[in-house]
């Protein structure tokens, strides 16, 4: 609860608003919607905001880059109606998800690493009439030994729309060229990893998009860059909203 003003210790909205770009208005809206404690109020029926409205605006705006709006809005109301524990399980809850972003990231990495060390057929993979439909090409049952899966498994990854092969004139027997042995690789490495069909669908379809796996490497540079800049911003929205604490008392 905020406790009795002394003329010398109120701040208006404006005070506020001022030092972090932010309207009047949406400070008056921060509060009604209890990411600020409720502000006491002049004779004159002014909102008198203190330095513990600062400290609650300080936080909540430092825990917003690595928690997100909505999930730092409800650490605020949490922590302003005194509801501490669930503030608390709310940033576990982010840093979890922090965590299981970066080993997505792992597996995505680690994937393409497998990709680009599995490509080449191995020992007598072209020997046969059955092994290949022609240049840079191979069949269902030779692609699917080579990644020990089931044929029936790389049809499953077709329909879904994982994999492309192209259709022999001749025969009607499914072909595997470089780009849909690639998508096939990619698919069964991430599988091997948990992911769910409609999650690797949009990693098929982007490397699609980009033509190979090389422009990948730039996203996947650019996501690294943007997982460690959301841990920094994790860990000072925590230092801010230690500090709200402390002077919540």
């Amino acid at each position: 609860m905020v406790r009795k003003l002394q003329n010398r210790e109120r701040l208006r909205p404006v005070d506020l608003a001022r030092g972090h770009g932010l309207s009047t208005q949406a400070v008056r809206n921060y509060e009604e919607a209890g990411i600020l404690p409720a502000a006491g109020r002049t004779p004159h029926g002014h909102r008198a905001y203190t330095a513990l409205h600062a400290g609650a605006l300080r936080a909540f705006l430092a825990l917003v880059p690595g928690h997100g709006h909505r999930t730092a809005a409800s650490i605020m109301r949490a922590v302003n109606r005194g509801a501490v524990d669930e503030a608390f399980r709310l940033i576990d809850e982010s840093h979890a998800q922090l965590l299981d972003d970066r080993r997505t990231l792992r597996a995505v990495e680690g994937a393409l690493r497998d990709l680009g060390s599995t490509t080449a057929p191995g020992p007598g993979a072209g020997s046969g009439p059955a092994a290949v439909s022609g240049p840079g090409g191979t069949f269902i049952g030779p692609l699917a030994d080579r990644l020990g899966i089931r044929p029936a498994t790389l049809r499953k990854w077709e329909r879904a729309g994982l994999v492309c092969p192209r259709r022999d004139p001749r025969t009607g027997y499914r072909v595997y060229e470089e780009a849909a042995e690639r998508d096939a690789r990619l698919t069964h490495q991430l599988r091997r990893g948990g992911y769910l069909l409609e999650q690797i669908a949009p990693l098929v379809a982007r490397v699609r998009a980009a033509g190979g796996l090389e422009p990948l490497e730039a996203a996947l540079r650019d996501w690294h860059g943007r997982l460690s800049a959301r841990g920094r911003a994790m860990l000072t929205g925590a230092a801010e909203l230690e500090a709200y604490l402390r002077e919540r008392g």
